[in-house]
């Protein structure tokens, strides 16, 4: 299977019409849990196949685009392109310049002495890539979540709608802590009755963190994503303490018209509009699940 060499528009470096203030205020501690940094290729090199090769983007690119913004802490996450070598994400967290954390992608067969050193670096958590080529299968899940529970980590799930439904029995009994990416990629057309929303409504009201991101690969609308709106208040009524909040900087992969980091900041005005539940969202879950 050949790589997809789009960046589909994307540009981490020179003018950035991502530098603006959001009209949201963030609150102090407001964390950004969905990061990826991105190259040079030649020292971090990406998996083949693989489904996009972005431009390079660099830690120095999203600290500028985080002051802005007001943004304090980050999650530096994984991508698929990178595989199971986490050098680039755990190398960053020396370079941003802010309280990171990281998620890791890793071999089930992983030492506990390399997940000691990867804690020592910030990391937190695993990440388990269903939806795309580049990550770790689905067979170790519970063994890895037995690890993990023994350390304080969770697991992190990128999934699409049919997977999240198929999983959800496994994700339950878990006994670490869980995390469904971007609202376990339900998707706006279905509706809410459908499946997977049913199942991600599920796991959140029994515990699971979801992030409430990439609205702009979930709806059918332009931003402010409206018809996303009334799932994310269902989430909000079934578990508040339980939403995150996150960019997906730099949304790579993504054809379509794609909106600000500030106006993805801004959804929460009207995704999330009492103002102590955007704190505890963008503040107070995150430091809770990652440890800040």
């Amino acid at each position: 299977m050949p790589h997809n060499t789009s960046t589909s528009g994307l540009s981490c470096a020179g003018p950035n019409p991502d530098m603006r203030t959001p009209r949201l205020r963030a609150p102090k501690g407001t964390t950004d849990t969905h990061v990826h940094v991105f190259g040079p290729q030649e020292r971090y090199p990406y998996v083949s196949p693989r489904r996009y090769t972005p431009p390079d983007c660099a830690p120095s690119h999203y600290a500028a685009l985080a002051r802005a913004m007001g943004v304090e802490r980050v999650v530096l996450v994984q991508p698929s392109i990178c595989g199971t070598d986490n050098s680039c994400q755990l190398d960053a967290v020396a370079q941003i310049g802010m309280p990171a954390r990281v998620v890791v992608v890793v071999s089930p067969d992983i030492s506990d002495a390399e997940l000691d050193r990867m804690h020592g670096l910030g990391a937190r958590a695993v990440r388990f890539i269903l939806s795309q080529p580049g990550g770790v299968d689905q067979s170790s899940l519970e063994r890895m979540g037995e690890r993990l529970h023994e350390i304080g980590w969770h697991i992190e799930l990128m999934l699409l709608p049919e997977q999240l439904v198929e999983l959800e029995p496994r994700i339950a009994r878990l006994r670490c802590r869980t995390e469904l990416d971007h609202m376990g990629g339900v998707l706006a057309k279905g509706g809410l009755q459908q499946p997977a929303f049913a199942a991600l409504k599920r796991l959140v009201s029994a515990g699971s963190w979801t992030k409430i991101s990439a609205g702009y690969r979930l709806s059918t609308q332009p931003a402010p994503f409206r018809d996303l709106i009334p799932f994310v208040q269902e989430l909000v009524r079934a578990r508040p303490d339980r939403l995150l909040w996150a960019t997906d900087w730099p949304q790579s992969f993504f054809d379509g018209d794609m909106p600000s980091s500030p106006d993805l900041m801004d959804l929460l005005l009207d995704w999330v509009p009492d103002e102590a539940t955007r704190e505890r969202i963008l503040v107070r879950n995150p430091a809770e699940l990652y440890g800040f």
